[in-house]
């Protein structure tokens, strides 16, 4: 019996001279810090910019003055840019950098909600968590998805086909039977259907892992736009109107103020969302599944020498994430809307986005998706309160996010050893 699989290839280490990414990252953070101060600082009023601890403009409000709040976080920015590029040591790198961002964001949110219109210039911080994490579910069940795959060495491009297949089970097996129940495991057996195929043809088949996810992508698009014009649009009231899933609370934590009412008056999936990250996170690092699981996507031969079935593994975590992110799916068409035609809109490769920006790490991705989904609430509030930003910056505002993530921030992030390599056992 022999093993076979694809060398890795040595890369030799890149010196990097003065201009480390540290050094980059400060630089483009002092760039940023002086537009906020001069150009946010500039544009902001002298209105009160309130922050109400509330999902209305009632209740208590964390206030500043719009000029001097811009400028201030301005300067913080400034400041986190000016102590990378001085160079501060690794492990101070990310709180730096986080400490930055945030000041940065502050300084744009005074200048925009103190020049909103008298009676809209406040944010409420409870509809932009709640918002956050409702926008950011398919994500995390996403990303969560894309953890499985790729630390066993099989790349997951087919997220967004998974979500659809997911999101179109749902609303149809839900509307036919009236549960949410039954709802809910459908989405997790057309999440598993697309993972099936794409384990068959890239384990079994050895067929390009990256093709094969573009193809499933296609053919999920395709399956449920064809079956949605003959069944939901003919007749929507017995094919498309499944039931939703009702907020649940929880007593205690639901009045803890601002967290409490959003994120613990919410659905099944938030819950089950973050109970999911808890739980992969603690299975890859804590338990045998998951130092089988992490050895077989670094190396698969000495997984093999060891007794570990390889390819086993390999099936049974790519169809466990269909599963996961058939349930992301359906956060759409049992908790929210009614499906339509191609609605998950991308969603997959910012999932994609998120788990590389997460460095394949469940709870890297939870941060991640949370980041992506303040993106793209953030631009929601910006339209309400009509913001003179254009609209259609506003809308390209989440994927924009995650081009600066992926590329600007992130650097150089190694994936696991063996992922998308083929392992050929004969």
């Amino acid at each position: 019996m022999s093993t076979m699989a694809v060398p890795d290839i040595a890369v030799a280490p890149v010196d990097e001279g003065f201009w480390t990414r540290s050094r980059k990252v400060g630089l483009t953070l002092l760039a940023l810090g002086l537009l906020s101060a001069v150009l946010f600082g500039a544009l902001a009023t002298d209105q009160q910019a309130r922050f109400t601890l509330s999902d209305d403009a009632a209740g208590t409000a964390l206030e500043i003055n719009g000029t001097i709040g811009a400028i201030l976080f301005g300067i913080i920015t400034i400041a986190a840019g000016a102590a990378l590029l001085a160079g501060v040591p690794k492990r101070w790198f990310l709180p730096v950098l986080g400490v930055g961002l945030v000041a940065f964001v502050l300084s744009f949110l005074c200048w925009q909600v103190s020049a909103a219109p008298t009676g809209q210039n406040f944010m409420p911080l409870v509809n932009i968590i709640r918002g956050t994490f409702i926008l950011a579910l398919p994500l995390i069940f996403g990303a969560l998805a894309g953890v499985l795959c790729e630390r066993s060495g099989v790349v997951n491009v087919a997220i967004e086909g998974q979500l659809l297949m997911g999101a179109f089970s749902g609303a149809l097996f839900g509307s036919i039977s009236g549960s949410v129940w039954v709802g809910l495991v459908a989405a997790a057996i057309g999440g598993a259907f697309i993972s099936l195929l794409l384990a068959v043809f890239a384990i079994r088949y050895l067929v390009d892992q990256v093709v094969m996810g573009i193809v499933l992508n296609l053919l999920a698009v395709g399956v449920t736009g064809f079956l949605y014009e003959r069944l939901m649009q003919t007749d929507a009231a017995k094919y498309n109107s499944a039931p939703r899933f009702s907020n649940w609370e929880i007593p205690l934590l639901k009045d803890i103020p601002v967290l409490g009412p959003a994120l613990f008056r919410g659905n099944i999936f938030l819950y089950l969302g973050l109970l999911l990250v808890l739980v992969i996170h603690i299975g890859l690092f804590r338990t045998r599944w998951g130092l089988r699981t992490r050895s077989v996507g670094e190396h698969p031969i000495a997984a093999d020498t060891l007794g570990v079935k390889v390819l086993r593994v390999r099936y049974r975590n790519v169809l466990l994430a269909g599963v996961v992110a058939g349930i992301g799916g359906a956060s759409y068409t049992l908790a929210l809307y009614s499906f339509t035609k191609n609605m998950i809109g991308g969603k997959g490769f910012i999932a994609l986005a998120a788990l590389i920006f997460g460095r394949w790490n469940p709870t890297g991705a939870l941060l991640a998706a949370l980041f992506f989904g303040f993106a793209d609430q953030l631009a929601t509030y910006l339209g309400a309160i009509n913001s003179v930003i254009p609209s259609q910056f506003l809308a390209m505002l989440p994927y924009l996010a995650t081009i600066l993530a992926v590329a600007g921030l992130v650097g150089r992030v190694r994936a696991p050893a063996a992922d998308g390599k083929p392992y050929i056992k004969g």
